[in-house]
C-alpha cells in the first residue's frame, strides 16, 4: 500500500477507536472564524494531536480540533482550524485530514477562508461565493504516486466548486438576507503577504481574493470525489489597495466582526444542502 494511504488509514483508525459517528460534511473554519465551533454542541471532540497522522496547527486563531456535530439536521465534522503548507507542511499533510474524513463516508466539502481582497469592489467583512480558483503557485497535493483509492491519476477541475451547491449558497444569503460577493480565489505559499507588484500580478489573472489555503484542500476533495463549496471571508483590501500595512490581526479581527453573518451563512447554507 501507499506509505500515505497508510498514513490515512491509520488517522481513520485512531478516530474510530474515539467515535464511530459517520459525517455527511466537512466544515473548515478559517482564520478567525474558529469561534463558530464553541456555539455547537459536539458529540465528539478530538484534538489534531490525538489522531495519528494529523499534523498540528501552529498558527494563531487555528485550535486544531475536530468537531463531530449535528447542525441543522446534518451530520458534520466540523475542522476548527486547519494546516498550511507555509507552517512547513507539504501539500498531502495540509490534505490528510479532508482524504481521512472522506475515507470515513464525508461527501461534501464546505471551506471557509479568510482572504485578501484584490477586486477593488470588496470591502473588509465581505463573504465571497468562490467560484473557481487558481492554484498554480502551489504544489498539487496530487503530485506523487497517484492515491487510487480516492481518485484517478488524471481528475477533472472543470467544476471544482459544485454549481449545485454554489446554487444552494445564494440562496442561503438570500433567506438570511445577507449580501454575498462571488468571485475566484488564488493560493499562495505564504507566510508573507504579497507584494503590490504581485498583486497586479494576480489580478491581471483573473483573482478576486488570495489567501494561504483552500485551493489544495479543494483539489483533493474533487479528487476523492467530493462536492465542494467554499466561501472567504475578506479581511483586508490587499497589499498595495490601501496605505495600511497588512498584519495577522486584523485578518483575525475581520473574522470576529463578520462571524454572526458567517454563521448566519453557514447554517442557512447546511439546511439547504
Amino acid at each position: 500500500m501507499n506509505p500515505e494511504s497508510l498514513l490515512i488509514a491509520r488517522a481513520a483508525e485512531s478516530i474510530r477507536k474515539k467515535t464511530d459517528f459517520i459525517p455527511e460534511i466537512v466544515l473548515t473554519l478559517g482564520s478567525g472564524l474558529g469561534a463558530f465551533a464553541d456555539t455547537l454542541k459536539p458529540v465528539c471532540v478530538l484534538d489534531y494531536a490525538e489522531i495519528d497522522g494529523f499534523a498540528v496547527s501552529t498558527v494563531e486563531g487555528h485550535r486544531g480540533r475536530l468537531l463531530f456535530t449535528t447542525l441543522e439536521g446534518k451530520r458534520v465534522a466540523l475542522m476548527q482550524g486547519r494546516v498550511h503548507l507555509y507552517e512547513g507542511y507539504s501539500p498531502a499533510e495540509a490534505v490528510r485530514p479532508l482524504r481521512t474524513l472522506a475515507s470515513l463516508g464525508a461527501k461534501t466539502l464546505f471551506l471557509t477562508n479568510a482572504a485578501g481582497g484584490v477586486n477593488f469592489s470588496f470591502s473588509p467583512g465581505d463573504l465571497m461565493l468562490i467560484t473557481d480558483h487558481v492554484s498554480s503557485f502551489v504544489e498539487s497535493p496530487l503530485r506523487g504516486e497517484n492515491l487510487s483509492e480516492f481518485g484517478p491519476r488524471f481528475p477533472d477541475m472543470s467544476a471544482v466548486y459544485s454549481p449545485e451547491l454554489c446554487d444552494k449558497v445564494r440562496k442561503a444569503a438570500k433567506n438570511a438576507s445577507l449580501s454575498l460577493k462571488e468571485g475566484v480565489y488564488l493560493q499562495t505559499r505564504g507566510p508573507q503577504f504579497e507584494t503590490p507588484a504581485e498583486i497586479r500580478l494576480y489580478r491581471a489573472l483573473g483573482a478576486d481574493a488570495v489567501g494561504m489555503s483552500t485551493a489544495v484542500e479543494a483539489i483533493a476533495a474533487r479528487h476523492a470525489g467530493m462536492s465542494v463549496v467554499g466561501v472567504s471571508c475578506i479581511s483586508n483590501l490587499a497589499c498595495g489597495m490601501t496605505d495600511t500595512p497588512l498584519s495577522h490581526e486584523e485578518v483575525q479581527e475581520t473574522g470576529r466582526a463578520a462571524a454572526k453573518k458567517f454563521l448566519a451563512l453557514v447554517r442557512e447554507s447546511i439546511r439547504l444542502f
